[in-house]
């Protein structure tokens, strides 16, 4: 059965700084990758029936990526760019591994708690059986940390 995480985080940033951090190219390169990562986005063409090809390396060169080395390669369809207050993407990974094939879809909504404050939930449904919930989770946690420090230098 596919599996699903839920991650909330308090953001010191306007909902339109937020969001558009989520859909700017340079600032998904900064901060979507998990700590133990580093990210390149391959292709990018914004809008909905857009996305994107990003690649996660491994910054350990040690662990084994999804992809191939140590990379997880993986491609995003975005399907709802509601502005400042949502997005829905498709993501499908690039793997030969059966168990991680398949579309996981990504949900971020966001809510403006406080003059320039914001709450970003992002939930992940239907996520492969080849990845842990939990792991997809701490990763979206540490990634959302990235995303706090991008937006405090920009």
């Amino acid at each position: 059965m596919p599996g699903a995480s839920i991650n909330s985080k308090i953001i010191p940033a306007a909902r339109e700084k937020v969001y558009n951090a989520f859909i700017d190219r340079q600032a998904l390169e900064f901060w979507q990758a998990p700590n133990d990562m580093t990210g390149k986005i391959h292709q990018y063409e914004p809008g909905v029936n857009g996305g994107y090809t990003m690649s996660l390396y491994y910054k350990d060169n040690h662990t084994k990526g999804k992809t191939s080395g140590n990379e997880d390669r993986f491609s995003v369809k975005f399907a709802l760019l509601q502005p400042y207050e949502k997005i829905i993407q498709s993501v499908y990974f690039q793997s030969g591994q059966e168990e991680l094939a398949g579309e996981m879809i990504m949900k971020v909504s966001l809510e403006e708690i406080a003059n320039h404050t914001t709450r970003a939930t992002v939930v992940f449904e239907n996520i492969p059986a080849g990845i842990d919930p939990g792991d997809n989770e701490a990763g979206t946690d540490q990634s959302l940390g990235k995303l706090i420090r991008y937006l405090s230098i920009r």
